[in-house]
């Protein structure tokens, strides 16, 4: 008899321990998430604004100013005429016999420059000015992979807001799911390893609900480090997970890949390498390098004036191979566009593939599968209570509807995100935009 009560004792014990812990992890849980919510006040944060802080201070951004800056630099170089020299030149001194001293010396003072031929100040300027202008192309395509990435962020803050409400419903279902079992317990239709079963499932929940909170934490920091911010200022995004927009045909998309500053840098490369090429037929003029100046005799103390000029012979024979060098690279320029446009098809009609079967499957889900399950949930929660179902029966439709939600989320994540995807590659917005007014609702289980 001692020994009965001594177990009985023992099993109150462990099961008391455990609803203290449980108790505990509860309250830590609330006083956390409370002091959260004090401390911080909901400010909301939308698209247009995480695109805006991004562009203006985003420091992959402010390197192409200060290449411009050494471009203008260099492009003032290049309009320079070229320099006059002053020369000084003594001959006839120190030597022996009548050239001892210097009283035999002739003193020569002359001016001397260089006559460009063909064009080459103009052509300097030319490609240096060409050098800007693919300059500005090459930030429009930083820019459009700026927004492109911090489009994603955000669609990731989107769906991971939307899990935590999955989790906290979860964690819901699953501290309901616990009543019942103790109910059932109670009335001595269950055994007690149910409830302990049902006791290890809602602390996961909640551990699932605290891991997908921490992860939204992660999230917001990523996308606040796109403006340089290490402590986010905004406590939620604003927008809908389940807006798609409206379909347009992959033809029309494909149409608009050559507004894509990634195809239009093409052009301005073109324009470069083309400058490139006058430049370097320029070379094959030769200049003319002229000098003048006054020469003194100290032996008859008599002044004259020299002057002369010089040119270099065969400068085109000389020069051919840097033309063709130069040629060459121009015509790669066009391999090169052929090239990004085929990648850029393929890379459009799988982001477009793509996009349809996530919007078709969250539509099924949606309006189907979801539904269907959360009736078969809550009929099955009734045969349970009644005895009918066994547990394994009630926890596997609980566990099949969350999935399906889970399954939803991610579905309508990867719809926006290849949508986002192929508003990079047409450089244009879908038509319906996917991110509403911040007063519109999102979609709550």
């Amino acid at each position: 008899m001692f020994q009965k009560y001594k177990v009985l004792f023992t099993s109150t014990r462990k099961r008391c321990a455990y609803k203290n812990r449980r108790f505990l992890f509860s309250l830590l849980f609330l006083l956390g998430s409370s002091a959260v919510n004090a401390a911080t006040p909901e400010k909301l944060l939308t698209l247009s604004d995480a695109i805006r802080f991004s562009l203006a201070e985003n420091p992959s951004l402010k390197v192409f100013s200060l290449r411009d800056v050494a471009l203008q630099g260099q492009l003032q170089t290049a309009n320079l005429k070229p320099a006059y020299e002053l020369g000084v030149a003594t001959e006839n001194f120190a030597g022996t016999g009548g050239f001892n001293g210097i009283g035999s010396a002739e003193l020569t003072v002359s001016l001397s420059s260089t006559i460009e031929m063909g064009g080459k100040r103009e052509a300097r300027a030319g490609l240096y000015s060409q050098s800007r202008s693919h300059l500005q192309a090459q930030r429009q395509i930083e820019s459009l992979e700026l927004l492109g990435e911090v489009t994603r962020r955000y669609i990731e803050i989107l769906a991971a807001q939307q899990r935590v409400i999955l989790a906290t419903q979860a964690a819901e279902l699953a501290e309901m799911t616990l009543r019942v079992v103790k109910k059932r317990t109670k009335a001595g239709s269950t055994p007690e390893a149910e409830v302990k079963r049902a006791q290890a499932a809602e602390a996961q929940s909640q551990l699932a609900l605290l891991s997908g909170q921490q992860q939204l934490r992660y999230l917001k920091v990523a996308l606040a480090a796109l403006w340089g911010e290490t402590s986010p200022s905004f406590t939620s995004v604003s927008g809908d997970l389940f807006n798609f927009g409206q379909d347009v045909d992959f033809e029309v998309l494909y149409a608009k890949i050559e507004k894509n500053p990634a195809i239009q840098v093409f052009a301005t490369q073109e324009r470069l390498k083309d400058a490139e090429v006058r430049l370097a037929k320029t070379e094959s003029t030769s200049d003319i390098n002229w000098s003048v100046g006054v020469r003194q005799f100290q032996e008859m103390n008599d002044t004259a004036i020299t002057a002369g000029f010089s040119m270099p012979l065969f400068s085109s024979k000389r020069n051919s191979g840097a033309v063709s060098a130069a040629l060459a690279s121009r015509n790669e320029v066009f391999v090169q566009k052929e090239v990004a446009l085929l990648n850029m098809h393929t890379q459009l009609f799988r982001a477009f593939s793509n996009r349809q079967q996530a919007i078709i499957s969250a539509q099924k889900l949606q309006n189907e599968i979801i539904p269907a399950l959360e009736e078969a949930l809550s009929e099955t929660q009734q045969a349970y209570e009644r005895g009918r179902y066994s547990y394994l029966e009630y926890v596997s439709a609980r566990h099949e509807l969350l999935i399906a939600r889970q399954t939803l989320i991610e579905s309508a994540a990867a719809a926006l995100t290849y949508g986002a995807d192929i508003e990079q590659l047409t450089a244009e917005p879908l038509p319906a935009s996917q991110y509403p007014d911040p007063k519109r609702s999102t979609t709550n289980f």
